[in-house]
Formats: C-alpha cells, structure tokens, sequence
C-alpha cells in the first residue's frame, strides 16, 4: 500500500528533555475521541478508512516534550474539527515497521493518508495556527477528491470527559454573505460562491475571511477537472509556459506542498514579460490570503516576490 521504506528512523527525539506519557499530567492526551493510537493490528483498518474520512497520522516519540507538545496540539485540533478527521499516533520507537512504511526519517512527522494514499505534510513541530492552516489544506484536498465522511468518535474516556466539561457554547452564526458562499460549496456551486466572497470583499476589503475562501473557491475552480500526471508533464515540457507553471502550482498547494508552489512560482518570475509577471503576482498574493499572512513560509515567499519585482 505504500512505498518500501527508505531505512530506519532517526529516533534522536529519545534523547531529548523527556515528558510523562500520554494520559499523565503534563503529558500528551490519552487516546480517545477521535484520536486514535495505530499499531500492527489496526494500521491497515485505519488506512482503508482513509477512503471514506481523511486520517492525519502523528509519528511520534510520545514521551519527548517537543512530540508530546505537537501530539496535544494535533489532539485539540482533532477535537475541535468534530470528526472532520482522525487523528492516528503511531509510537516511532515502538512500530518502526509502520513508521518506516511513510518514509520519514525521524520524529515528529505528520502525513496524511486520503483514499489509501500517503501525503507528507510537516516535519518537527508547529504552533496551532500553522497547524490548523494545513488541515485545511487537507480538507480541501479531500473534498475534491470526494472524500468527506466524519471518523467516528470512539475509545478512551471520552463519554466521561464529556460529562464532565460544560456544554459548548453554539458556534457563531456565519456572516449572510460567508454563509450564502458556504451553502453553495456545499451543493457545489461554485461560481455563486466567488460571487458571494466577491460581494462580501466589496461590503468590507478588510473581511480576510472573505479573501481566504474567495481564494479557496478560485483554487477548487481551477483544479476541478485537473489531471496531476499530465499537468506536471506539460509543465515540464514548457518549462517557460505561464499557464502550465501556474497549473502545477495550484495541484500543489491543493496538494499540500505549498513551499513547492512558491517557489516554482518565483523561480519563474525573472526574465517574464510584464503581463506574465502581474499574472503570476496575482496568484501568488492568492496563495498567501488563502495560507494565511502570518505563515513563515508566507513571509518568506513574500519577501522574494518583492525582490524580483522590484
């Protein structure tokens, strides 16, 4: 099901300063919910599911104190996107097998896995928001790939946890215009959705809400129909071609692989006419509303662009 794997992992991690083990206090959370620990037994379940929900998979050190701060992190976000999907941990140390089958080479690692296929997302840790921003990503990606069931929630104490915490305060109702777009998405509507985002935009320029879906929506546009395979080759057979750069460049941040993106963008920008220049500006300036102006790697790619324009 995946690729043969690339040698052992780097378990460096071990040595680093220590924390308890899941479930203990200043631990990671115990599994539960709608996290799920992996081993040799249930790995191959959690991967056919992956066809019906997408799964995150954490390999992770659990008792290092980096990993157990990214396996909270992953644990909370799991928890606040309800099922959306599951969070799968697999010990490092204690099933390299399973860790080696996602060819990472050490600890903590986050993949994703749609429709039985592996999706490297990031390597060592990252704040909440970082986080959460490639999640996103990988909803978005599952969707166009008609992969949207909720994981089931299941195991460890959670019916005890719950009855335990208050009651969740109701979600905020969407602003009419985000939720007109929101109901179009969801019937698949997209070009009332653009035209809501667009209004929305016109109403407040400063609604970054609006401009981050209005970019998203663009991007599912654009990818609908795209073939990965014959996209990538063209743009290898035109390595100059506007148009087959930019192609490339959203099945990548579709995918996931946004540094990709960028730079794939910016290394094309020098020597482009004026008109190629404004076209590949745009789309990256979309990237950035829809990746989030506070990501480094926004910051990063931004910085280039003004360099090459300027």
């Amino acid at each position: 099901m995946f690729a043969g794997a690339r040698g052992a992992v780097d378990l460096s991690a071990l040595t680093r300063p220590q924390a308890p083990p899941p479930g203990e206090p200043g631990g990671a959370p115990e599994a539960g919910g709608f996290v799920r620990d992996l081993t040799e037994a249930n790995f191959e379940q959690v991967v056919r599911d992956s066809t019906q929900y997408p799964v995150v998979v954490l390999l992770w050190a659990p008792t290092d104190a980096a990993n157990a701060e990214l396996g909270t992190t992953l644990a909370k976000l799991a928890a606040d996107y309800a099922g959306r999907f599951l969070l799968g941990r697999v010990d490092a140390h204690q099933y390299p097998q399973i860790a080696a089958a996602f060819q990472v080479q050490g600890v903590p690692a986050v993949v994703a896995v749609l429709q039985g296929q592996p999706l490297p997302l990031f390597a060592g840790n990252a704040s909440e928001e970082q986080v959460r921003q490639v999640l996103d990503q990988v909803l978005a990606a599952a969707e166009q790939n008609g992969v949207t069931g909720r994981a089931p929630s299941a195991g460890g104490n959670d019916d005890a946890a719950a009855a335990q915490e208050p009651a969740e305060e109701p979600e905020k109702p969407l602003p009419p215009l985000h939720q007109e777009a929101y109901d179009a998405i969801e019937r698949d509507d997209l070009d009332a959705a653009v035209a809501a985002y667009d209004r929305a935009i016109k109403q407040d320029p400063k609604d970054a809400d609006a401009s981050a879906g209005l970019a998203q929506v663009k991007l599912m546009q654009r990818t609908r129909d795209a073939d990965l395979a014959a996209a990538r080759k063209a743009a290898a057979d035109a390595p100059s071609h506007v148009p087959a750069q930019l192609a490339v460049a959203d099945l990548d941040v579709l995918g996931g692989k946004v540094e990709d993106a960028f730079a794939r963008l910016l290394d094309l920008l020098p020597g482009l006419a004026a008109d190629d220049k404004e076209t590949v500006r745009v789309r990256l300036l979309e990237y950035f509303e829809l990746i989030g102006t506070t990501d480094p790697r926004v910051n990063k790619a931004r910085q280039r662009l003004a360099i090459s324009l300027y």
